[in-house]
């Protein structure tokens, strides 16, 4: 890491103003901080320049949603629904030791980095009985490939047996849950402004947490300091599924709990009405928005538009690659645009805005604007630089509309002032074995298991 300059680009900075600079630079120091971003040249002095011409640039993605577990059990029931793809892989879910989440967890991330992302969270809630220390694995994993993460510390209770969707082998007891969480904030948590790892508290799901556990958990996080995140109205059979266990709708349920705050967000939110939107807004509720899996998942449209009027906070995620094989960060910045368009019409979400989402937006949801987010001097240099000049972007008369409408390739990314990907390819760990060991571990995870007879 050293002080650097990328000279020449064309830089959407997504600051207050939306400031875009044709021919810009943005510069860093050896801190890995942002210096100047600015039209022309930077000052020289003591910068090793990275020719930008041809090249966007913008601030890195922001990965809101996530479980990166699921790499290597892409491919399975890609013709369910959601409980019914659950149903299907919680079996092959409850195999996961932490050598096969390594290898799924590094594979995820470096094709996180390799389409743009610098930062993504990840919500894990399968911990098999006897697994052994499975954050840790993932943890490692993102200090491997160099990205910001924030692993959450996720949690299913609510077996089978007790009404619940998960088998009871995959669910935990409650205490145990609190214990474990709280160990996993003291061991791991960072409140450093230019943190790599920041945890938070995520218990899973309606249908497979208790009401008990929802609010123990959101008491622990608020006395750590750190955020909370779970899945919320993601389908009507998760709505109706409230009404018939709570007699409340997903998001009434959600506050009687103690569970809307700045401090909360929400994976999904397609199911919303006007007054659950008003309802988020005034709280500073925010929402991941995960375009491309709610659509091969079936699940619906988050109303986005509605969402952003009423001042909620949202956010872009990928989602666990078992329901958005494809995995590409950049990708959801088109499905936003292209869901929203279909369901609003044609101004219901802007160019501009889908790239607000995906940076400001994210950063926002996981508490790390004042850091992340934009290119303005003073906040982390991590940040993007995208081809406009090769087969797939030359010529496009806006640059934004070429990243958010087309297929740009990614040039760079930065994390923190060091090169994660140069010139396309990721510097951190090699792409052919990663691929390798993600291979080995989804076979290894799909063979039966062993007969015990």
């Amino acid at each position: 890491m050293g002080a650097e300059a990328v000279v020449g680009c064309h830089v959407v900075t997504v600051d207050d103003a939306g400031t875009e600079h044709r021919d810009g630079h943005v510069a860093w120091d050896d801190a890995g901080r942002l210096t100047s971003v600015g039209a022309g040249p930077p000052d020289a002095t003591g910068r090793v320049p990275v020719d930008g011409r041809g090249l966007l640039v913008t601030p890195g993605l922001v990965n809101a949603h996530h479980h990166l577990y699921q790499w290597i059990t892409r491919g399975h029931a890609t013709d369910a629904t959601l409980f019914a793809w659950l149903t299907a892989l919680y079996p092959l879910w409850a195999r996961l030791t932490p050598p096969l989440l390594h290898a799924a967890a590094s594979a995820n991330l470096g094709w996180l980095a390799l389409t743009g992302c610098t930062t993504s969270m990840d919500h894990h809630y399968v911990f098999p009985h006897g697994s052994g220390d499975l954050l840790a694995a993932e943890i490692e994993a993102a200090a491997r490939i160099g990205v910001r993460f924030h692993p959450t510390r996720g949690s299913m209770n609510l077996g089978a047996s007790d009404g619940g969707l998960p088998p009871d082998h995959v669910v935990e007891p409650h205490d145990r849950i609190l214990a474990e969480t709280q160990a996993a904030i003291d061991r791991w948590h960072d409140p450093a402004p230019d943190a790599m790892v920041a945890v938070a508290v995520a218990p899973c799901s309606p249908f497979s947490v208790t009401p008990e556990l929802m609010r123990d958990c959101a008491e622990l996080a608020r006395a750590s300091g750190v955020r909370l995140h779970t899945h919320l109205a993601e389908t009507r059979e998760e709505d109706a599924f409230c009404r018939e266990r709570f007699g409340r709708t997903p998001v009434q349920y959600a506050q009687d709990l103690g569970w809307l705050g700045e401090d909360v967000w929400f994976a999904h939110g397609v199911h919303l009405s006007a007054a659950d939107a008003a309802l988020l807004g005034a709280t500073g509720t925010g929402v991941a928005h995960c375009p491309t899996s709610n659509g091969r998942l079936g699940a619906g449209v988050a109303p986005v538009r509605q969402l952003l009027d009423a001042g909620v906070p949202v956010g872009l995620g990928v989602d666990g690659a078992a329901s958005n094989e494809s995995g590409r960060m950049v990708a959801e910045l088109h499905q936003a645009l292209l869901v929203a368009r279909g369901a609003g019409g044609p101004l219901a979400l802007t160019t501009r805005e889908a790239l607000r989402l995906a940076t400001r937006g994210g950063a926002r949801l996981l508490g790390r604007e004042g850091e992340l987010g934009s290119l303005e001097v003073g906040k982390l240099a991590d940040l993007a630089c995208w081809r406009l000049d090769d087969l797939a972007g030359a010529g496009v008369e806006d640059p934004v509309g070429a990243l958010v409408l087309g297929a740009p390739r990614l040039a760079h990314l930065v994390v923190g002032g060091r090169f994660v990907v140069r010139d396309g390819v990721l510097l951190t760990a090699d792409a052919a074995d990663l691929a390798h060991d993600a291979a080995r571990a989804a076979r290894t995870l799909a063979a039966p298991p062993p007969s015990t007879q």
